[in-house]
């Protein structure tokens, strides 16, 4: 009677068991309250009863509140599907117009470095913008021009105070030979008076 008893238990219990592990499985399996869309497409599929028609075709019996209630969820899922889509659409073009920004103020700085780099490297003469490298060409074509200019007028210079002096020279010889001739013709002159006066004092005398 005992062991009837403590079988009778045994099977009891092994029944609740299997009982409880089915109802446990049967709440973690997809249906419409849960799982995803596919799965509850699946399910109804399952919970669909199936005929054939006058034709012979299959064909698969739905029920009118299960199908509205899978039509619900598709519409909420293809909701939250186009929300989400909207939403990653935005957050794109936000990044893109950030990206825009970010590349606009990438260049705009590119430019005031280029400028910069320009204004240090360049010489402002006569208002005119010039790269050092061409100021320094031309500060030194125009210090060799003046160097040029310089050292012909010295020449210039020097040549025309060797010309003076020859002239100066050629002068002084000049007046020299003048003096020269003046004096013989001074002396000759004399020479003649006295020639002149001794024969005037001859004829007198005779």
């Amino acid at each position: 009677m005992n062991l009837i008893k403590h079988v009778s238990l045994v099977v009891l219990f092994f029944i609740s068991t299997l009982t409880s592990f089915a109802q446990a499985k049967s709440d973690d399996a997809p249906n419409l309250s849960n799982g995803t869309i596919d799965q509850q497409f699946d399910y109804v599929l399952r919970k669909s009863g199936n005929f054939k028609g006058t034709n012979g075709q299959a064909y698969e019996a739905v029920k009118r509140s299960m199908f509205l209630t899978l039509r619900a969820h598709t519409i909420d899922s293809l909701n939250t599907l186009k929300s989400k889509l909207e939403s990653s659409k935005n957050t794109v073009e936000t990044q893109q117009k950030e990206i825009d920004d970010l590349k606009s103020s990438l260049n705009s700085t590119q430019s005031t470095l280029e400028a910069t780099n320009l204004e240090k490297d360049s010489m402002s003469l006569l208002g005119m913008q010039m790269s050092k490298t061409n100021y320094n060409v031309l500060m030194w074509t125009i210090i060799a021009g003046l160097l040029a200019l310089f050292i012909l007028f010295v020449y210039k210079f020097n040549n025309s105070n060797a010309v003076t002096r020859d002239a100066k020279k050629a002068l002084a010889e000049i007046e020299e030979e003048f003096d020269d001739h003046r004096r013989t013709a001074l002396e000759r002159e004399q020479k003649v008076r006295r020639q002149l006066q001794d024969e005037i004092n001859k004829q007198k005398g005779i």
